[in-house]
């Protein structure tokens, strides 16, 4: 039998009808039952899969002997070590497979007429826009959650967080780079853009839609600890906000990218120079 194609109802999705901002559906597209199969297929491949991982993560190290702040979570570590040329590979093909998600929400709402991801706001049509509010905004997160970890490693509810551990290889730089533009991508098209979308489009209240993205996007970093997983949800209410705001997740995917770049390139170059920047 072919599924009901009664489409959903219009809504407020940025860009797309009246009071634009809350992402709550389009006025074509499939049946409520395949939008909620697609939305859990989505992220079943990509952080709602994350978020189980790291749960187990958490529960790992919370049992295991010893303090949190002396164990370590490593965010970029090498692949293959003392192979430097199977180790690049390793590192490219993890960070292309990590995008595969992204792809496929683009199709999902090529398919509902949406325009692609430019019904999310992540397109080349504001690059001025998008660019200075992440600028200003990863000032803002960044240093705010510098001093969250800090302050959570001190506690003992958080891991001893290791951006990267990659050898001293010509590659080292671009891959660390190109480790943050997918990380930046990857959250906020899925977890803002397209979970806000799709929550709107199945009738759920725009509160519930942002607890729901903010406690998801706590959820996959809780391998950190307490803090990584309070952190980020506070950090996911506030991208939220803005994007209902600005109807675009180019400047909070921009932040995000400046918030890793500066974290992980912080790290290669601080680490074990300075007093204040805890390592493994």
């Amino acid at each position: 039998m072919e599924p009901e194609t009664r489409p959903v109802a219009d809504a407020d999705v940025p860009g797309h009808g009246p009071g634009a901002g809350n992402g709550t559906g389009t006025a074509e597209g499939p049946c409520r039952s395949v939008l909620r199969s697609e939305t859990l297929l989505v992220l079943a491949l990509s952080l709602g899969a994350s978020a189980l991982s790291a749960l187990i993560s958490f529960i790992g190290s919370v049992t295991k002997s010893g303090a949190l702040k002396h164990q370590a979570a490593t965010l970029n570590a090498s692949q293959a070590p003392g192979r430097p040329w199977l180790d690049l590979a390793w590192q490219l093909f993890g960070i292309a497979t990590a995008l595969v998600p992204v792809a496929l929400v683009a199709h999902f709402l090529l398919r509902e007429r949406a325009g692609g991801l430019r019904a999310i706001g992540f397109d080349r049509r504001r690059p001025g826009f998008d660019l200075s509010r992440g600028v200003a905004l990863a000032a803002v997160i960044g240093g705010s959650g510098l001093l969250l970890y800090l302050g959570a490693r001190a506690a003992g509810v958080n891991l001893t967080v290791v951006p990267e551990a990659l050898p001293e290889v010509w590659w080292k730089i671009p891959v660390l780079i190109a480790s943050a533009v997918q990380n930046a991508v990857l959250e906020e098209v899925v977890v803002v853009g397209y979970l806000l979308r799709r929550l709107g489009q199945l009738g759920w209240a725009p509160m519930a839609a942002l607890a729901a993205s903010a406690v998801l996007r706590g959820s996959y970093h809780l391998y950190q600890g307490i803090g990584g997983f309070f952190g980020n949800m506070v950090m996911g209410v506030i991208f939220v906000l803005l994007y209902r705001r600005w109807g675009r997740v180019g400047p909070l995917v921009a932040a995000h990218a400046l918030i890793d770049i500066v974290a992980f390139l912080g790290y290669a170059l601080l680490a074990g120079r300075v007093g204040w920047l805890p390592t493994a």
